[in-house]
């Protein structure tokens, strides 16, 4: 991980930014508070990959208390820029560096397209959390995953593409500072390259892309195709990275 990285967690967006301006592939690490305890999250943080330069936090049903502790335990044992991935206003917690403010740009469901976002306000406006505007396309994964149950929402088509780049480019004109292309956690497979290459070449800020990213193959396709910050979780916590 670079020094600008370290020594500015604060400006978690700039350093992305300016990462991608020196043709650098950031790669994060999800993890899902639920699905660790203290022992093994901490076991965990010690077998991080090296090219590892953030760590997310969150899930679609942790409590706000599962997900300060892992943050917690987090910031006891790396330096990483920690970013809350929250499924839900109440999992926000101060002790994180920045925060995705998600706007589940592809369902029609109000409460992810901005009622979450106004019962959060309460509590970012008194945080010094970096707060960074992200348009989340949930992406067909080949599998129902959490974000659809939860969001109750459906996942854009793979095959539809001109949807796909669409939805991105309106969350852009919309004021968004990133885009988040998810296929969901345990999908069966990643969102294609042409996908991502599509969307990449519609954009001009940041693109973040997770979901059913088992293989070194499958992350350098990602990058290939123009991502540039790749989300892994259940890979990892299975032992594949």
């Amino acid at each position: 991980m670079t020094n600008d990285l370290l020594q500015n967690k604060k400006g978690v967006l700039s350093t992305i930014k300016n990462a991608i301006t020196r043709d650098q592939h950031l790669f994060a690490i999800l993890f899902d508070p639920e699905n660790f305890t203290s022992e093994s999250l901490t076991n965990k943080l010690r077998k991080l990959p090296h090219h590892t330069t953030h760590i997310f936090v969150g899930g679609s049903t942790a409590t706000q208390a599962q997900t300060q502790k892992a943050v917690r335990i987090i910031k006891e044992h790396t330096q990483l820029p920690v970013i809350l991935f929250p499924g839900d206003y109440r999992h926000i917690t101060t002790e994180a560096d920045a925060i995705l403010f998600l706007s589940l740009l592809s369902g029609d469901n109000a409460e992810y397209l901005i009622h979450q976002q106004v019962k959060s306000v309460a509590i970012l406006k008194n945080t010094d959390l970096e707060i960074l505007p992200t348009g989340y396309l949930l992406i067909d994964g080949g599998v129902e995953t959490a974000v659809q149950r939860v969001s109750k929402t459906q996942p854009l088509s793979q095959n539809n593409i001109d949807l796909i780049v669409n939805t991105a480019l309106a969350g852009e004109y919309l004021g968004k500072q990133l885009i988040y292309l998810e296929a969901g956690s345990g999908a069966k497979f990643p969102v294609s390259p042409e996908i991502i290459n599509a969307v990449k070449k519609a954009i001009s800020i940041p693109l973040i892309v997770g979901g059913g990213i088992r293989t070194a193959n499958q992350l350098n396709d990602a990058y290939t195709a123009g991502a540039n910050l790749v989300v892994v979780g259940n890979a990892f916590e299975k032992g594949i990275y």
